[in-house]
């Protein structure tokens, strides 16, 4: 081989065998809203959205106790039977259960804050009608409207979620729990003051008030970042997150968001899919069950009182003269209402232990050991009690039935991905409320006639949600949000 050619061969193995130095990319950074809400952390301005979302509670609370407040002021008024009283409860969560997915399909596609919005502005309104319902099918069907309105405030929720860093949702959704404990205890104050001076109808007035409040103040909160994402609103998304980085004192990454735009917004069947269609079908069961519980308890809680159904006893009947149906007519008593506040506080005693709980062992170990220890609890009732003890027993059940709902609510808003949160939470809230429509029927009449009979029912109830919880397919804990399906 020639002495230059040699030489050429020799270079070019030398430049096969140097190490080669690429110049790193030049491209824009991009980064994702999981990151940014990361980097940003918490601070100030979680706080401010804490309040104002947590506030939601305190609306909500007033307007679903104020059903077991004034059932026995109704009762008397427009001398109803036991069914006509469960009748407005259902009435209540039947527009709930249709207005849910509704709400949630619409939030999905136009945004959480906006449903929000609407759903106090037309809450409020036929609240405040309601008290001035001249017959009782009128305040049936106004309070139907008010449940309609209730069902976008699952939002509040979804919000808070979405704008929590991944290790503070565990903490800081459980506390939301001291606004529907603080708006339950309101209302129960405010009935054994209003109720025997100025009557039920201003109670009703009252409690529509700090939904009237908390449409004014909404417009201090943002639109959720991630939902502006999902639907290629990136910058709205970017100058959000820049607002929030400067209140927290904080800085977001460098350079521009980038994440996949869904084409679609969610919807019914992207539950039923296969990815998600064991997970839908078991948390459904679980939110009807908890709800069954939640409001069976509260609804007993007035009807083991107004009745004096201890021990099997039964209720005193008042025929009115003149009118063969039978007009139950047995107002709550200042130590009822003593009852009543006792057995709300419970609402909070478990809140601690539920928090360690949903953060340490998990989501669905957590609320699959709540359940049963409320079905335990729900037993204990056929025991013949005196009041101290009943006191005692529907303390207990409070605080693990408002435990369960805790749970809950944060599984469903982690377990979904962002483009289908909404709806995954209206359908949930939806099924939620076919077991709040049967609760009355067995908690204001069903225990009137059978008290082993209701009890027992309810406790079989929480056994299956709770074999449901155990086997939940996916733990959401430490878990980051997903944004697209």
């Amino acid at each position: 081989m020639e002495p230059q050619l040699t030489k050429y061969v020799s270079l070019v193995k030398m430049e096969e065998m140097a190490p080669r130095f690429t110049e790193p990319s030049k491209g824009p950074k991009t980064y994702s809203v999981e990151e940014a809400v990361e980097t940003i952390g918490f601070g100030r301005f979680h706080i401010m959205l804490f309040l104002i979302m947590g506030s939601t509670g305190i609306a909500e609370a007033m307007e679903i106790m104020l059903l077991a407040v004034i059932s026995s002021s109704i009762r008397c008024e427009w001398r109803l039977q036991s069914w006509q009283v469960a009748l407005v409860t259902m009435m209540v969560f039947l527009g709930y259960m249709i207005f849910s997915i509704v709400l949630g399909l619409l939030a999905d596609r136009y945004g959480r804050l906006k449903i929000l919005f609407i759903s106090f502005l037309w809450g409020a309104y036929f609240s405040l009608l309601t008290s001035f319902a001249p017959t009782y099918g009128w305040f049936v069907f106004l309070r139907c409207m008010v449940g309609c309105g209730f069902s976008g405030h699952a939002q509040g929720l979804i919000i808070k979620t979405e704008f929590l860093p991944k290790n503070f949702r565990g903490f800081m959704l459980p506390l939301t729990q001291l606004f529907w404990l603080g708006g339950s205890l309101l209302i129960i104050g405010l009935g054994s003051v209003v109720t025997p001076t100025l009557g039920w109808r201003w109670l009703v007035r009252f409690a529509s008030i700090p939904g009237i409040i908390l449409i004014l103040v909404f417009k201090f909160v943002p639109e959720s970042a991630r939902f502006n994402v999902s639907v290629g609103r990136q910058q709205a998304a970017m100058d959000t997150l820049g607002k929030i980085a400067k209140m927290n004192r904080s800085k977001i990454p460098e350079g521009t968001i980038h994440e996949p735009v869904s084409e679609t917004t969610g919807s019914l069947l992207d539950l039923l899919d296969r990815k998600y269609l064991r997970t839908s079908l078991q948390i459904w069961v679980i939110w009807l069950g908890i709800a069954f519980a939640y409001y069976g308890v509260i609804l007993a809680s007035s009807e083991l009182l107004e009745n004096n159904l201890l021990c099997g006893t039964g209720r005193v009947v008042d025929v009115v003269e003149g009118d063969y149906s039978p007009c139950y007519c047995n107002m709550l008593s200042p130590s009822d209402y003593q009852t009543m506040i006792i057995s709300t506080v419970g609402e909070i005693a478990l809140n601690p232990f539920n928090i360690l709980g949903i953060n340490l062992i998990g989501r669905r170990w957590t609320l699959g050991l709540t359940m049963t220890t409320t079905g335990i609890f729900f037993l204990l009732l056929i025991i013949c009690l005196s009041r101290t003890g009943l006191i005692a027993i529907l303390f207990c059940l409070r605080a693990l039935v408002s435990a369960n709902f805790n749970t809950i609510y944060i599984y469903t808003a982690e377990v979904y991905p962002t483009v289908m949160r909404a709806i995954g939470m209206g359908t949930s809230g939806s099924l939620c409320r076919v077991g709040a429509m049967a609760a009355p029927f067995i908690a204001q009449v069903l225990l009137s006639t059978s008290i082993i009979g209701g009890v027992c029912l309810f406790a079989i109830i929480c056994f299956i949600c709770a074999l449901s919880a155990f086997t939940l397919p996916i733990e959401t804990k430490g878990r980051a949000l997903q944004q697209v399906k």
